[in-house]
C-alpha cells in the first residue's frame, strides 16, 4: 500500500513486535506503541530495514490519557490512520485464587480499557478514510495453565467489544475483527513455562524445542482431515 499508516500496540516484544515487522510489507508508515522504549527502538530498526518509516511512542496504555495522545501524535506525523491493531496486554499467569484486586485491575486497564479507549479515539480518523475502509483488530489470547483463569477472563472481555464495534462500523465504514492466534512461543510464554515445568516434573527444554513442529504437524493433520 502507498501512504498508509497502521498503529500497533504491544510492539516492543512478542506477537506485537512480530506483527509490526510483518506489516512493514503492507504499510508505508507504522506507529509502534509500548512501555519499553529500548525494545521499541529495536522493532523500529527492524521495520526501518524494510524501508518503512516508524514512529515510536513510549506510553502506558493503562493510563486514560494515553489513547488520545497516541492518536494525536500519529495524525500529527502522518495525517491519517488506516489500521489499528490492539495487541498490548499482560496478565499474570497465576492461579485465579492468587490474583489480587490490583492485578485484576491492572490487567483490565491495559488489555481491555487501553484497547477500548484507543479504538474510540482512533475511530474518527478511521472513519474519515474515503478511498478505503479503516480497520481495527483486537487480539486476545489464551492461558498457558488451566488454573490461570484471569487470562481467559480478561481476554474474553477484549473479545466482547468486537460484537459492539462492528454495528457502528457498518454505518461508519470501519471494519472490526477479533483475532485469537492460539499458543505462540513468545518470550513471556517461555519464561512462564520455564518456571512452571520444574514444579510439575516436565522436561521444559525438550518441550520448547518441539513446540513449533508439533503445532505445524497438528495443523497439517487438521487440514488433511478437512473436506476439500
Amino acid at each position: 500500500m502507498s501512504d498508509t499508516v497502521a498503529i500497533i500496540t504491544g510492539a516492543s516484544q512478542g506477537k506485537g513486535q512480530a506483527t509490526a515487522i510483518q506489516l512493514a510489507k503492507d504499510f508505508s508508515e507504522l506507529v509502534l506503541v509500548a512501555r519499553n522504549k529500548a525494545n521499541l527502538e529495536e522493532t523500529a530498526k527492524a521495520v526501518g530495514a524494510t524501508g518503512v518509516g516508524a514512529l515510536v511512542i513510549e506510553v502506558d496504555l493503562a493510563e486514560p490519557v494515553a489513547a488520545q495522545a497516541i492518536v494525536d501524535k500519529a495524525l500529527a506525523a502522518f495525517g491519517r490512520i488506516d489500521a489499528l491493531l490492539n495487541i498490548a496486554g499482560a496478565v499474570p499467569q497465576i492461579d485465579v485464587f492468587e490474583m489480587t484486586d490490583r492485578q485484576w485491575d491492572d490487567g483490565l486497564a491495559l488489555k481491555l480499557h487501553g484497547a477500548r479507549r484507543l479504538t474510540v479515539a482512533a475511530w474518527p480518523a478511521l472513519q474519515a478514510l474515503k478511498e478505503t475502509k479503516g480497520s481495527v483488530v483486537l487480539m486476545s489470547g489464551s492461558a498457558i495453565f488451566p488454573k490461570a483463569g484471569a487470562v481467559g477472563t480478561i481476554n474474553a472481555a477484549i473479545s466482547a467489544p468486537v460484537k459492539a464495534f462492528p454495528d457502528r462500523g457498518i454505518e461508519d465504514g470501519v471494519q472490526v475483527n477479533s483475532v485469537l492466534p492460539g499458543p505462540v512461543m513468545t518470550g513471556r510464554r517461555r519464561s512462564y513455562l520455564a518456571r512452571w515445568a520444574p514444579l510439575h516434573d516436565r522436561a521444559w527444554k525438550r518441550r520448547q524445542h518441539g513446540f513449533p513442529r508439533r503445532r505445524a504437524l497438528r495443523a497439517t493433520a487438521s487440514r488433511r482431515r478437512s473436506p476439500s
